[in-house]
């Protein structure tokens, strides 16, 4: 008789709770009472590992058990909290007995694969720019290896579409997972900055791979009435990988080491690889799942759709890299404390995740896209203005809140109307393009903003304004196409 998930997930994190607790109550004091150092690098190696194990039982019991996500996202939350797992562990002695076991669902393999891809991207952001002046790079080097990885994300992103509409999805999946797992590993190996920028270019390429083939792989195997919500539900790993990457990584690199870090990532990525080889491989498109969508095959790839797609993509990234560049330093200025602007990301992440799991992911089903999308670059642009003018703590966690609202309207109604205007096809070059759109806002964000050399203020308008206008060409254009159909 094989064990239940919830057993299996039970046992890991009783191990991780243990684990914890001697890294908190035992190590950390040899540490820093009796200055052993090697106290706290075995047992946070150690701990490391458990947590990895612990996150792959957390996925494979989301995939196996039929629950909502509000356990594993409960079970993600017990790992930081001292005590939360075996509190966690007694909820979950009870409702083993519950929650039955389901067929395997490959849609919430592709899920926890997009993920892993922004887990391995978000885990980078706190930790790349000290690692990178450990190893000796300059001031310089420093902001050219964290923008590198961007742009040669890029160009993995065009070439994984163009692939992945050659020769299927599924090939180009398992290639980006081993490949960007095996980089992952070779951070051990860096020992100076010729090298990081080496492995950089290497990691962002592979991993432009594998996002691309996930999020077509998710459309052309979802009926056109679905594809809003599903997406919004591909948004939620993507909003929880924003949230729990870089807590995780500043954590385990304070206690351990980075390239450890990065080979807890790698443990993942291994691991969704097996799985993708065991149940993705398998399954097949049937003939109803090809059929069911709205786009002719014919047609030119760059249609009014698409373009609007692109757009969205690349200022919903431009604001990203704008508030990653301005916020912080804003924060700095009013004279708060820097772990402000480490919560204020968290609180639109999180807004943005609830709206997505929530029934209100159904609206992206029934409101047409373009509409989504103007009120939530919209929203968003308004919120750039606001946080120029927020000085309050009060003020600013409202503004993120409000920008989550924003994100979490713009970001399925950019992927919906994507899918909506090509044809399963050439949905794979479609996604290629879209990504390296993304990755490009990210780099023109923080980088347009520092050649214009505005003050902090002065940027955060600039932005909204951009956003603004933006939102007005994209009522126009649908009052325009409204006006010309009748």
């Amino acid at each position: 008789m094989k064990a239940h998930p919830i057993y299996i997930l039970r046992i890991t994190g009783l191990l991780d709770g243990i684990s914890l607790l001697v890294l908190l109550g035992i190590a950390m004091p040899l540490k820093y009472i009796w200055g052993i150092d090697k106290a706290v690098t075995i047992v946070g190696s150690i701990h490391g590992g458990i947590f990895s194990a612990y996150a792959l039982t957390i996925l494979y019991a989301a995939i196996r058990v039929k629950w909502n996500l509000l356990w594993p996202a409960a079970a993600v939350i017990a790992a930081f909290v001292p005590f939360g797992n075996f509190l966690l562990d007694w909820k979950l002695k009870k409702a083993q007995v519950q929650y039955p076991i389901r067929p395997f669902n490959y849609a919430l393999l592709v899920y926890s694969i997009v993920f892993f891809s922004f887990f391995d991207l978000f885990s980078q952001l706190p930790v790349m720019s000290t690692f990178a002046a450990s190893v000796g790079a300059s001031s310089f080097i420093v902001g050219f290896v964290i923008g590198l990885y961007s742009l040669a994300n890029t160009v993995g992103n065009i070439l994984s579409g163009i692939l992945t509409d050659k020769i299927g999805p599924f090939k180009i999946l398992m290639a980006g997972l081993l490949l960007s797992s095996g980089a992952l590993l070779l951070y051990h190996f860096v020992d100076q900055p010729l090298f990081l920028i080496a492995v950089r270019i290497i990691h962002g390429f592979v991993a432009g791979l594998i996002v691309p083939a996930a999020f077509t792989f998710s459309a052309n195997t979802t009926i056109n009435e679905q594809q809003g919500k599903k997406v919004a539900f591909t948004g939620t790993f993507v909003g929880l990988a924003a949230i729990i990457g870089p807590a995780f990584s500043g954590i385990m690199a304070s206690k351990t080491s980075v390239p450890f870090v990065f080979t807890c990532v790698a443990i993942m990525g291994f691991a969704l690889a097996i799985l993708s080889a065991i149940f993705l491989g398998k399954y097949k498109i049937s003939k109803k799942e090809k059929d069911d969508t709205g786009v002719q095959p014919a047609g030119s790839l760059f249609n009014g759709g698409v373009l609007k797609a692109y757009a969205g993509a690349f200022f919903l990234m431009f604001s990203q890299g704008v508030i990653a560049y301005l916020l912080p330093l804003h924060v700095q200025t009013l004279g708060y404390d820097s772990r402000l602007s480490g919560t204020l990301m968290s609180t639109f992440g999180i807004i943005a995740v609830l709206l997505f799991v929530l029934p209100t992911n159904r609206i992206f089903d029934r409101i047409k896209p373009s509409k989504t999308l103007a009120l939530g670059i919209g929203l968003m642009g308004i919120s750039q203005l606001l946080i120029s003018q927020s000085t309050t703590t009060l003020a600013l966690y409202f503004v993120l809140g409000l920008y989550g609202v924003g994100f979490a309207f713009l970001f399925p109604s950019i992927n919906t109307m994507l899918i909506k205007s090509t044809p399963p096809a050439l949905r794979g070059k479609a996604y290629g393009y879209f990504y390296a759109f993304f990755s490009l806002g990210v780099v023109a964000g923080s980088s347009v903003l520092g050649w214009l050399n505005f003050t902090i203020v002065e940027g955060f308008m600039f932005t909204g304004i951009i956003l603004l206008l933006f939102a007005a060409f994209v009522v126009y254009n649908k009052q325009r196409e409204h006006a010309l159909n009748h």
